[in-house]
Parts: structure tokens; C-alpha cells; sequence
């Protein structure tokens, strides 16, 4: 199941149970903010997750990626890598 539009993995999320969140892909809004440019950009391709459009993996979700506060050091890239092959 596809947790979120960048990769993340929400399920391992420590905020998840303190905040009810869903993930991304469940919520119309993130909780973290008034939006999220990897989830707009995302949603205004109708692609269900980054790893199925035909820019991945683009500079934008590079960024979030290789944040060095709130990046996981690309694990985000390779996850959305497993969920389109699993399709």
C-alpha cells in the first residue's frame, strides 16, 4: 500500500499516532503544513506516487530527500522505486 507521494514511509512515523495521520496520500491536507510541494506536484500529475512519473526522481524530491534536518538520506527515492515495481 502506498503510505505517501514522495516515499516516506509514514507507518514508521513517530508522530503518526500522536497526530491520527493517514499519510499523505489519505489526507486532502497535510497536518505539518498548509501543503507540501512533493504532494501537490504529485496530485497535479494524478500520479499516485513520485516513483510512476516520468521525471522521477526530480530535483524537487531530491531536496526533500537530502534535507539535512528532515531528509533520510534518500530512502524516500528507493522506496518509491520498490512501490513501482510492485505494480
Amino acid at each position: 500500500m502506498i503510505e505517501s507521494r514522495c516515499g516516506l514511509l509514514c507507518s514508521e512515523c513517530a508522530y503518526r499516532e500522536q497526530t491520527g495521520c493517514k499519510g499523505c496520500a489519505q489526507m486532502n491536507k497535510p497536518f505539518w503544513a498548509d501543503s507540501c510541494p512533493v504532494k501537490s506536484c504529485c496530485e497535479s500529475k494524478e500520479r499516485e506516487h513520485c516513483g510512476t512519473c516520468e521525471n522521477f526522481s526530480c530535483e524537487l524530491l531530491h531536496q526533500f530527500a537530502y534535507d539535512e534536518k528532515q531528509g533520510d538520506n534518500g530512502k524516500r527515492i528507493e522506496q518509491c522505486k520498490i512501490w513501482k515495481n510492485q505494480n
